[in-house]
């Protein structure tokens, strides 16, 4: 149940429209991290990310506890409308954030949950970003949406270079949306944290298995 995917041919040659669906899977393999689908043991690393102040000022507050962690943890094992990554080191497998596909609108995807812990090398960010556009294009997505607060310059500043286009504000949010092309111009500009190859391991239910 492992799938290859070419990164330099598979999004242009756009032969079978899939209906898009968010699909969960045991692991997406990139060139330096992969990004492995969250379970509940993962709750005590996953909830210390977020409560730690200097991680989660640009992200909902936390205020519950490593129990609420773990319930929303399980209730996610049975939640097909999103899929929520930790992103490791492939060698050794620390784990190093999590990201999380959700909020599907027709063919546009949300994504966020983008937290990274203290000293990740700055290729692990980026590298994560790419891998998961690469699996929702391969889901059947043509295009993204997303908030990024506006104190976070970085990451907004990041997605605009990527080719994201600002659609609306309120006084704390900027709201974009990125579209097919400016997805694949982004595959190009950053193609050195792309191997040539991703891996795909699916659930043994999975229609990616």
């Amino acid at each position: 149940n492992v799938i290859t995917i070419d990164v330099r041919n598979a999004f242009r040659k756009r032969g079978l429209q899939l209906d898009p669906q968010i699909i969960k899977v045991k692991k997406i393999i990139g060139k330096s991290i992969s990004l492995r689908d969250a379970t509940v043991e993962d709750a005590e690393f996953i909830y210390a990310l977020r409560a730690d102040k200097t991680r989660n000022q640009f992200i909902n507050s936390v205020n519950s506890d490593l129990g609420d962690q773990l319930n929303w943890l399980r209730s996610y094992e049975n939640d097909n409308k999103q899929a929520y990554f930790l992103i490791e080191d492939d060698s050794s497998l620390e784990p190093f954030g999590t990201i999380r596909i959700y909020d599907q609108r027709g063919k546009s995807f949300c994504w966020g949950s983008w937290v990274l812990k203290d000293n990740t090398p700055s290729a692990y960010a980026i590298e994560s970003a790419l891998l998961v556009y690469c699996y929702a294009l391969l889901m059947g997505f043509d295009g993204a949406h997303f908030d990024v607060r506006k104190r976070n310059r970085s990451v907004w500043k990041f997605h605009e270079r990527f080719g994201a286009v600002k659609v609306s504000e309120t006084s704390e949010d900027f709201y974009y949306t990125i579209n097919y092309e400016s997805i694949l111009s982004g595959f190009s500009r950053y193609s050195k944290y792309l191997p040539e190859q991703i891996y795909i391991i699916g659930k043994s239910s999975s229609p990616a298995s």
